[in-house]
Formats: structure tokens, C-alpha cells, sequence
């Protein structure tokens, strides 16, 4: 999720194009989805927040659940906030305080087979959040459904802040007022996204890996920078974790 004054990180294991300007007829990221052998499938959304999340994490979990292809379930979380490890076959959702980073949250999908992801991640960053502009019911909603919207393969809608809202939380804005939601618009996404079955599933093995990509909260963690700068505005960094990788993309302020 990033705001005005905040960089976004988003990490995926391939590199996703990402479009700034009005809304697209899709916003698929790189074409990332679970695997699964039957529609609906069920994600299961790791619970390692705290009270303060507890309602936005909850109204995300139901609003995606509204899709006709996808459910969701908010189950006990398996990690520790502050490093937030992933579990293969769900996602978990942490918050912690994770420092001035630049973004409000962070997305991260593993991929195998190219665009299968096998786990999500989705840090929640109290150190903004515990501030008097972002500590709000509206924030925190916003960036949640955004961020968990993204461990499904879903893209921003648009990523231009001055542009009206959308009245999805899958669009960049500096007013969460209406955007606290998914729309139609990323219903339909998820339709095309999940349109076909898979042989195999990748869905609800959660089972703990030892080694798994992971990057952390800061630029280092990322790798290295494969396209553009803070100057730009917009900059792409890879990471190789040998048989997988982490791209992270990253909108600065």
C-alpha cells in the first residue's frame, strides 16, 4: 500500500507490470494465482494481530469472501508478528511495528510453476498506524483489504493518487473514505483470474517451511535494483532465492 509521503512494497516471485494512470479492464498481477482443482476454493487468512486490527482484518476476510470463486477464513496465526514467516498453503497477516520504513504495508506471494503462489504474507506497519493520520477504523480497513487483495493475484486498479476514487481498495488514494472495499470490478478480476482449474492444488497444505523466500522490511532486503530509482519515483528489485525469487516493486514518495 503506499500513500503520499509513503513507498509501497509489493513482492511477488516473478516481476508483475504494474500501469500508473486510470483503471484497466484487467489488473491481474502477472497472472499469480493459487492452484486449485475446484472453484470456490477457500484461502486461509493467519490471525497474528493485535485488537487494533482485529475489525479490519475481519471485514477484509468477509468482503473477498463475496466472491463467487474464492472464500476465506480467518484462522489462529502460526508466526511471529515482527517476522511475520510464511506458511505454505494460506496467508498469514501480521502487524507489527516495523520502523519508518516508507509504507503503510507490504504484500508477498511465492510462486512455483512460474505463477502458482504456494503462501502469503501481508505486514501491517504500526509505526504509521499508531500515528493520529493513519490511526483510523478507514486506514486500517483500506490497507488490509488492499494488501490481502494482492496475496490473490489481484493488481491496483490504479495507482494515481490525484484521480477520483474508485470506490475500491485495490486504488491508490489520500482518502480511504470510499475505498475501504472491493468493487465489481475486482469481482469480475477474480472471475478471469480463476477462471481455470488446475490439476494439482496449492491451496490449504499449511505446512511450515524452513527455508522459504522471504524479504524483510527495508531496501537491503530486497536485492538489487533492476529498474528505476527514488528519483523516478517507481523502482523494481529482484532477489534470488535460488529455485524462487522475490521481486519487490516500490512506488516512492
Amino acid at each position: 500500500m503506499h500513500l503520499k509521503h509513503l513507498a509501497v512494497a509489493a513482492t511477488a516471485a516473478l516481476l508483475p507490470l504494474l500501469v500508473a494512470g486510470p483503471a484497466e479492464a484487467n489488473h491481474s498481477w502477472g497472472g499469480y494465482h493459487w492452484a486449485r482443482t475446484s472453484n470456490p476454493f477457500t484461502v486461509k487468512l493467519g490471525d497474528n494481530v493485535g485488537p487494533a486490527w482485529d475489525a479490519a482484518l475481519s471485514g477484509a476476510s468477509t468482503d473477498w469472501t463475496k466472491s463467487t470463486v474464492l472464500d476465506t477464513t480467518v484462522v489462529a496465526g502460526s508466526t511471529k508478528p515482527r517476522t511475520c514467516k510464511a506458511t505454505s498453503g494460506m496467508v498469514q497477516v501480521c502487524n507489527a511495528s516495523y520502523g519508518n520504513t516508507g509504507w503503510l504495508g507490504v504484500a508477498s506471494i511465492s510462486l512455483t510453476g512460474g505463477t502458482h503462489i504456494t503462501q502469503g504474507t501481508v505486514k501491517l506497519n504500526d509505526t504509521y498506524f499508531n500515528t493520529a493520520q493513519y490511526n483510523t477504523p478507514a486506514w486500517r480497513a483500506l490497507v488490509t483489504c488492499q494488501e490481502v487483495g494482492h496475496t490473490f493475484g489481484l493488481d491496483h486498479q490504479d495507482e494515481n493518487f490525484d484521480n477520483p476514487n474508485l470506490g475500491t481498495c485495490m486504488d491508490y488514494t489520500n482518502d480511504p473514505s470510499t475505498n475501504q472495499h472491493p468493487n465489481k470490478h475486482d469481482y469480475d478480476e477474480l472471475v478471469t483470474i480463476y477462471r481455470h482449474l488446475d490439476s494439482t492444488t496449492t491451496v490449504g497444505t499449511s505446512t511450515p517451511r524452513k527455508h522459504h523466500p522471504q524479504v524483510g522490511e527495508d531496501e537491503a532486503s530486497w536485492g538489487h535494483r533492476v529498474k528505476g530509482s527514488r528519483a523516478s519515483g517507481h523502482a523494481v528489485y529482484v532477489r534470488d532465492f535460488g529455485a524462487e525469487s522475490v521481486v519487490t516493486f516500490v512506488t516512492w514518495a
